[in-house]
């Protein structure tokens, strides 16, 4: 599978087939990248909080269990009814047996209540823990929350996207897709954060970092 091509193919039809709308996405992302919100994100040589969230699979997963045992590789994906989330989250899934030989554990969080998340696992075979952070209270932590725009709120009514039946809550909160790679000590190493929700961060960088960590001794 290859993201980045894949990711450009979604948009590239998108445009084709609903301009008007593309438009307006367009006018969202922009609004979005000229809030600040990227640079207000924890970045590389911050200290990524602690937290325990619910897991797909049934258990708590708290952070700095994970990080006893290696780095950590966190994704936060808006949810499985954004198709760009969707690709990112099955090209990570091809590529977690190389992320786990490295040592890493893999998380990925939604705001999705944990029905959807378990549901988003379970549809797209996904082998590693998808985690719920109902009302972004760990991504509000990493400074990636935004509040989805009226107008866009509207579109993704007329497509039927109930928000917050999916998240289990109205307030249109959401984070911006957003890709950490912690070392052992849970020092952000890697701070992947960009407004258009169109480009995400390839799994191959992902697995580069991890490479350069081990070399270096980045384990914790």
């Amino acid at each position: 599978m290859d993201l980045k091509k894949d990711l450009q193919n979604l948009a590239s039809q998108s445009r084709t087939s609903q301009p008007d709308i593309t438009k307006s996405f367009d006018q969202s992302i922009d609004d979005l990248s000229r809030s600040g919100v990227a640079t207000r994100a924890l970045g590389i040589g911050n200290q990524a909080p602690d937290f325990e969230l619910p897991s797909c699979k049934g258990s708590r997963v708290r952070l700095s269990d994970r990080l006893a045992t290696g780095p950590v590789v966190i994704s936060f994906y808006r949810g499985a009814w954004c198709p760009f989330c969707t690709l990112e989250i099955q090209a990570l899934g091809e590529s977690v047996k190389a992320i786990e030989d490295l040592g890493a554990s893999l998380l990925a969080i939604s705001p999705q209540s944990l029905e959807a998340a378990c549901k988003t696992a379970e549809d797209n075979g996904i082998p590693f823990d998808l985690l719920s952070d109902e009302r972004n209270d760990v991504a509000r932590e990493f400074g990636i929350v935004f509040h989805l725009q009226d107008e866009i709120q509207s579109i993704y009514k007329e497509f039927g996207l109930d928000l917050a039946l999916v998240n289990g809550d109205d307030s249109f909160d959401l984070p911006v897709p957003a890709t950490y790679i912690l070392d052992g000590d849970g020092t952000i190493r890697l701070a992947f954060v960009d407004p258009d929700y169109t480009r995400r961060l390839d799994p191959s960088k992902i697995i580069n970092t991890l490479r350069e960590l081990r070399n270096t001794g980045k384990k914790g």
